[in-house]
């Protein structure tokens, strides 16, 4: 079994001393999977109470190894698996950092009481998870603009925020909200703000020229409140029945303007493909296909990625290449086809050429629609 750093939780002894005692190492509560979690995680980067720092939904917690993975970490899949089991059960949503450090009779215990409320989608976290400058959500604020949303916005933009009904006339229907570059970019209503002070029009007739600021900067809280739900599966947004699709438009799609053809074959690497993963999995593979995923029940589902591969052109002219390991403004690493493990720094001279086989997929994530995804789904899961 491989047992590669994940996470790197190392345990810091108190060093003996003068003076008031040192307080007690943190130390991960005993739970099933904190032994894999400690064995395969546990030796060079992080403390546990970096870990202990925040509470996850299982989705982020999945981002998190899905993160540290894609950066070059190891494990089997079943590793992987007990270790995201393993913290999204004890450091999960509802997970207080704070009621962990209380003291109870001089001894500092793990606890999973409910964090203050009032604020969703931190920055970053320990782990690195988050943009420096993530819209920290307040919920009461989100709430407040949910309810000029629903009188104001929803006939348009959907209940959800996902984009209005697309029987209706182009012109009739508004765009979908938590996929718009404007409220991606935006901040506490920084870019909103201007957009709805030029006039939108509104439900009741108004122009949004009518709103406060408090209510553009509440509407700004609510949607962002959405794009954080949609993104680390909030409470309205449970995995359930994504085979919503039309299999014979995925066909054509896939086929044609996707240009998933060019690279699969659904006699060859997609044979049977229906039968190997249930819908919400091949979806995630179909968008992001290096993450990690699971199969049906709990069996995990194995990644089918090629790896990412380099070649370096030295300024000698020696050419080498093999599976990349880091690459970044200034170094790059690679073990050749002997497995031998070469690091070059990037000069002028130095050439290098990345190859992902699937960069395609991360390219085609600005192109499709929700209904070219659906589509295709419902395709391959017709392939028996």
């Amino acid at each position: 079994m491989t047992s590669i750093a994940l996470l790197g939780l190392a345990v810091a002894a108190a060093l003996p001393g003068q003076g008031p005692p040192a307080r007690a190492a943190a130390q991960l509560p005993e739970a099933p999977g904190r032994d894999v979690t400690q064995r395969a995680c546990g030796s060079t980067c992080h403390r546990p109470d970096m870990l202990m720092g925040s509470g996850r939904t299982r989705d982020q917690w999945t981002s998190v190894v899905n993160s540290m993975v894609s950066r070059g970490a190891k494990a089997t899949e079943p590793e992987l698996v007990q270790i995201i089991n393993y913290l999204a059960t004890n450091f999960g949503p509802n997970y207080s950092p704070a009621a962990a450090r209380m003291p109870v009779n001089g001894a500092t215990t793990a606890s999973n009481e409910r964090p203050p409320r009032g604020i969703t989608g931190r920055g970053p976290g320990p782990l690195g998870a988050g943009a420096a400058d993530s819209h920290v959500v307040d919920n009461a604020g989100a709430d407040r603009g949910k309810a000029v949303y629903d009188a104001e916005c929803n006939s348009c933009h959907g209940v959800k925020a996902r984009g209005g009904n697309e029987a209706l006339p182009a012109n009739q229907r508004g765009p979908d909200l938590v996929r718009s570059l404007l409220v991606l970019h935006d901040r506490y209503a920084s870019d909103l703000g201007p957009f709805l002070e030029k006039g939108h029009p509104m439900r009741s007739g108004k122009s949004t020229t009518t709103l406060t600021k408090q209510q553009i900067g509440d509407l700004a809280h609510f949607l962002h409140q959405r794009v954080y739900y949609t993104l680390r599966s909030g409470p309205e947004l449970h995995v359930q029945n994504v085979l919503v699709g039309d299999p014979k438009a995925g066909a054509a799609y896939f086929n044609g303007e996707g240009r998933c053809s060019s690279c699969h074959s659904v006699t060859g690497d997609l044979a049977r493909i229906g039968s190997r993963y249930d819908p919400p999995t091949m979806q995630m593979k179909v968008l992001f296909p290096r993450t990690v995923a699971f199969g049906r029940g709990n069996r995990p589902a194995p990644s089918s990625a090629k790896p990412i591969t380099v070649a370096v052109t030295l300024p000698s002219g020696e050419k080498v290449q093999g599976t990349l390991d880091k690459l970044d403004d200034f170094n790059v690493s690679l073990r050749d086809a002997e497995g031998e493990y070469r690091s070059f720094a990037i000069t002028p001279g130095t050439k290098v050429v990345k190859n992902d086989p699937v960069e395609i997929h991360n390219e085609m994530l600005d192109k499709y629609t929700d209904k070219n995804i659906h589509d295709v789904v419902a395709y391959l899961e017709s392939l028996k």
